[in-house]
C-alpha cells in the first residue's frame, strides 16, 4: 500500500526549489538593475532559502529516513542511494561556496560575475539532475516496497516539512521577511518581479 502524502510533499518541494533555481538564473542573467543593492539582497536571500529549506528539511528526513527503508528493502538501488548520499553530503558546502561567490561578485565587482555564473550553472544542473534521480529512481521503488506502516512514518515526518514556496503553508513569523522579499523581487514562477 502506498500514500501520496510524502510523496507528494516530496515532489512539491523539489518543484519549488526547481522554480526557484530557475529563478535565480534568470535574474542572474539578466544582471543588476539601476537598484544594485536590491539585486544582491534577493540573490542572497535565494540562496539562503536553499540552504535554509531544503538543506536542513527535506535532505535530512531522506538521508535519515526514506533513504535506509528503502535500502533495507530494495538492497537493489544501494548505488543510487549511496549517489544521493554523497550529493547530500556535499550540497551544504555547495550552497555554501555559491554564497561565497555571489558575496565576491557583489563586493569586488564585475570582474568575479563569469565565475559565480558559470558556477550557478554547474549548481542548478546537478541539483535538478539530483531531484531527478530520486524521482525516477527512489521514490517509484518507494512505492513498490513500502507498507502502509513504512508509509505512515515517512509521511508524518514530511507532513512536518512547511516550504511556504511549494504554495501550501503559509511562512512562519521567523520566514516571513525572507519569502517577503523572495517573492516580491524575484521573477516568475516564484515571484511577482
Amino acid at each position: 500500500m502506498k500514500s501520496d502524502s510524502a510523496l507528494q510533499i516530496i515532489r512539491n518541494e523539489h518543484a519549488s526549489l526547481a522554480a526557484m533555481l530557475y529563478a535565480m538564473q534568470m535574474m542572474v542573467k539578466r544582471g543588476p538593475t539601476d537598484e544594485r543593492h536590491k539585486f544582491f539582497d534577493v540573490v542572497r536571500a535565494m540562496m539562503f532559502y536553499i540552504d535554509e529549506f531544503p538543506e536542513r528539511l527535506h535532505h535530512p528526513k531522506e538521508s535519515n529516513l526514506l533513504f535506509p527503508k528503502l535500502a533495507k528493502l530494495a538492497p537493489d538501488v544501494m548505488g543510487v542511494i549511496d549517489k544521493l548520499e554523497r550529493d547530500h553530503m556535499s550540497s551544504e558546502k555547495s550552497a555554501r561556496d555559491m554564497q561565497h561567490l555571489l558575496l565576491a561578485w557583489e563586493l569586488l565587482g564585475e570582474k568575479r560575475r563569469k565565475t559565480f555564473e558559470e558556477a550557478l550553472d554547474h549548481y542548478v544542473n546537478a541539483y535538478l539532475e539530483h531531484m531527478k534521480l530520486e524521482e525516477t529512481a527512489i521514490l517509484p521503488e518507494a512505492e513498490r516496497c513500502f507498507s502502509a506502516e513504512d508509509w505512515r512514518v515517512v509521511d508524518a515526518a514530511f507532513a512536518e516539512n512547511s516550504d511556504p514556496l511549494s504554495g501550501h503553508y503559509p511562512p512562519t513569523e521567523d520566514y516571513e521577511k525572507l519569502f517577503s522579499l523572495i517573492v516580491t523581487r524575484a521573477p516568475s514562477p516564484v515571484g511577482l518581479g
